[in-house]
């Protein structure tokens, strides 16, 4: 979208690669996919995964997703069993220059030295492929270069050139090369050099692969070796829609030239959509057999295609220069799991029910979070509770009395701490406390909480979590009756971080400008609503006159409010904002009716938002990116009184005009309010409106359908009859 942005480098790398995905579309409502499933293979948000197997341990390094353009926390996931997945949030030295944030595409080296390398891209210094070195594959880590000296730099070997996504590849001879690129398409094809394979810190010999050597690229290059070929897998189309795919070439030189392979893409979309946008992977390779891992997007799709999932399957080939399509599904790789001491799931299947469960009717989507989806060995499913409100519980029948010592929990977000108590009860009316983690602080997937109890019911009540505007959610709740040993024991660091607010469910921002007393001197308008303040009156903002009632001309002016944005409104906080305008002409930018969040403090998509009324891409919400951005199916006409309100319930955002929801989408945002303003008639950095509006309300929570049209009854303006 066409909004003025910071001048970082990573910034303007992005806005040049903008452009406009197309919506997710399905063949059929999906209602729950197939149970006991082994795709997803993690319980998360996760992407771009690396796999591999050390010491008889699997690991997944990958980029954290759903929030702030992929950049949540360093993770790894590892498994003895290929069955059993635990989280771990590693410990990796931040840039000097910048709090790390980015961890984008990870791939990790074992060395002829015995250690381990890191190395993930980041865009907050400019896009470079940055190295780490460790003794064991889960770190602590340490910097290669104290300076922050990128491993790969922007820029190499051609100018302007991103580095990201690099995966790197250890020939017969020992020798380590590395491939990379994203937006290949826009940058004149992948790179490709040789890693110095002592100092394991630097490149040389790099060199640049012709376009037409890997038809229609996008991102993601992983090279790997099968016979006497070179085999260069990437990803083409888009991640951010259904066109995601892979795709091949093959050489007899790491440095190629590369010759197309056939059956491209070997692995796309499949038929009914329940595997869609998948890309960007690695192989695994074990007894003779490939396996592909990579991620897909969720289902119901969250915009822009940053809600992805970690998924495997089967890979064959024909001969050394032909990779057969691969068939996506949602089966396990049963030749790949491992005998283990994991007792059977008690709760699987149970009866489960919950306080709430979130209903998805959207423009798209109709979809149900139940609570059995908890309960249900699936990784594509998850019980969601019905707004952002705590406590929430969910409670588990096992059918009949249980002996349990340990259970299991994986809540949505692996990196976040939950606050919850875990209860039990023979009869369902008497209970006591399994484990109480009510002031828990420590994040973890899945969390592990042991006893040794009888029971029938077994209740999780969730008190809250770490970030603003998440719901009670829990991907898998899984009970046993016994304790079993865990691949490692790693802990995960406390978080500093106090526990998030929760929405009042109030009115935050109340002005009817028709009764408003203004007065000229101070130029100030106070606020009805329940954080008080008032708004300060700048540039030119012109009262008017509606039959005895006032409105504001905003003609390139704004009202700026006196207090700091709510923290109930940080990160996924709900919220509505409300208005009656009017704009005089529609153009298809600019045009900004209220902002609230700081573009400059992070400048990533999904940190940023602001109501909008132009007849553009972002014409009803921005989010700083194309990708994310909501438009008006239908644009309200110029020059006539309309009633926009704009929700977000911590899972949906809709746009409403006039009372009827014109637009709607599935999204996660990571709103970034720090030293922000909540602004009427502009943007943060002065996009302005230059229509009328008679008045403005905003809440920290979503009002639905019936509570938008009394809402839109009680502050409809007349007809103009004068200026004042």
């Amino acid at each position: 979208m066409n909004l003025k942005l910071p001048t970082h480098s990573f910034l303007l790398f992005f806005v040049f690669t903008i452009c406009f995905s197309q919506r997710a579309s399905f063949a059929q409502k999906i209602d729950r996919m197939d149970q006991n499933t082994g795709n997803p293979l993690l319980p998360g948000w996760f992407a771009d995964p690396t796999i591999k197997k050390y010491n008889g341990i699997y690991y997944i390094y990958a980029t954290t997703d759903n929030e702030m353009l992929a950049s949540g926390a360093p993770t790894v996931w590892y498994s003895k069993d290929f069955s059993n997945w635990y989280n771990y949030t590693m410990e990796i030295p931040s840039l000097e220059s910048v709090n790390l944030r980015n961890f984008w595409a990870p791939d990790i080296i074992h060395a002829k030295d015995g250690k381990y390398y890191l190395y993930f891209g980041n865009c907050q210094a400019g896009c470079n492929i940055y190295g780490y070195v460790s003794e064991n594959p889960t770190g602590p880590w340490e910097k290669l270069h104290e300076d922050d000296t990128p491993v790969i730099k922007h820029g190499y070997p051609t100018e302007g050139f991103p580095s990201l996504d690099a995966q790197f590849f250890t020939d017969d001879d020992g020798q380590i090369y590395a491939h990379w690129g994203t937006w290949v398409h826009y940058n004149k094809g992948y790179a490709v050099g040789q890693l110095d394979n002592t100092r394991m810190d630097q490149m040389f010999d790099p060199a640049k692969i012709p376009l037409d050597q890997t038809p229609a690229p996008f991102e993601a290059p992983y090279m790997m070796k099968k016979g006497e070929k070179y085999i260069l897998m990437y990803s083409g189309g888009s991640c951010h829609d259904e066109s995601y795919n892979v795709r091949y070439s093959f050489a007899e030189s790491p440095y190629g030239p590369f010759t197309e392979g056939d059956n491209n893409p070997v692995l796309s979309t499949n038929s009914d959509g329940s595997v869609h946008g998948p890309g960007h992977h690695s192989i695994l390779e074990e007894d003779g057999d490939y396996y592909i891992v990579y991620h897909r997007h969720d289902y119901p799709m969250t915009r822009g295609g940053m809600a992805r999932q970690v998924a495997i399957d089967k890979m064959i080939f024909e001969n050394d220069s032909t990779i057969k399509k691969v068939n996506p599904g949602h089966g396990k790789m049963k030749d790949l799991i491992k005998v283990s001491d994991v007792p059977d799931d008690l709760a699987f299947n149970t009866k489960t029910t919950a306080s709430s469960h979130y209903y998805l009717n959207s423009l798209e989507y109709d979809y149900e979070y139940r609570p059995e989806f908890a309960t249900d060995k699936n990784n594509a499913t998850m019980w969601k509770a019905e707004n952002n409100q705590y406590p929430q519980y969910l409670e588990v029948d096992l059918g009949e009395e249980k002996h349990i010592e340990r259970i299991m929990t994986n809540f949505e977000f692996a990196s976040y701490y939950y606050q919850y108590v875990i209860k039990y009860s023979l009869d369902g009316e008497k209970w006591k406390i399994f484990a109480d983690r009510s002031s828990n602080r420590v994040p973890g997937s899945p969390m592990i909480d042991d006893n040794d109890i009888e029971a029938r019911y077994l209740k999780l009540e969730i008190l809250g979590t770490e970030k603003t505007g998440l719901l009670a959610s829990v991907w898998n709740f899984q009970v046993f009756n016994s304790k079993f040993d865990i691949p490692l024991q790693l802990e995960n660091r406390a978080s500093e971080n106090s526990p998030a607010p929760i929405s009042q469910r109030k009115k935050l921002i109340d002005i009817n400008f028709g009764n408003i007393e203004l007065n000229d001197s101070k130029r100030s308008i106070k606020n009805s609503g329940s954080l008080g303040g008032f708004f300060k009156v700048e540039d030119n903002v012109k009262l008017k006159e509606l039959k005895g009632e006032r409105f504001f001309d905003f003609n390139g002016g704004k009202l700026v409010f006196s207090e700091p944005v709510p923290e109930v409104l940080n990160w996924n906080g709900s919220f509505t904002v409300a208005t009656w305008v009017k704009n005089p002409k529609v153009s298809n930018q600019g045009e900004f009716l209220a902002s609230w969040c700081n573009r400059n403090k992070i400048g990533l998509a999904n940190t940023y938002n602001a109501m909008v009324y132009n007849s553009g891409p972002y014409g009803a919400a921005a989010h700083l990116d194309g990708h994310f951005d909501m438009s008006f199916n239908e644009v309200p006409e110029a020059n006539e009184w309309h009633y926009l309100v704009l929700t977000f319930d911590g899972v949906v955002e809709k746009m409403y005009v006039d009372g009827k929801l014109d637009n709607s989408q599935v999204m996660l945002l990571s709103s970034a309010i720090e030293d922000a303003k909540i602004i009427i008639g502009a943007s943060d950095i002065g996009e302005n409106f230059t229509g009328q509006m008679a008045s403005f309300g905003m809440y920290d929570y979503a009002l639905n359908n019936h509570e938008i049209l009394k809402s839109m009854n009680k502050y409809r303006p007349n007809e103009l009859i004068s200026d004042k």
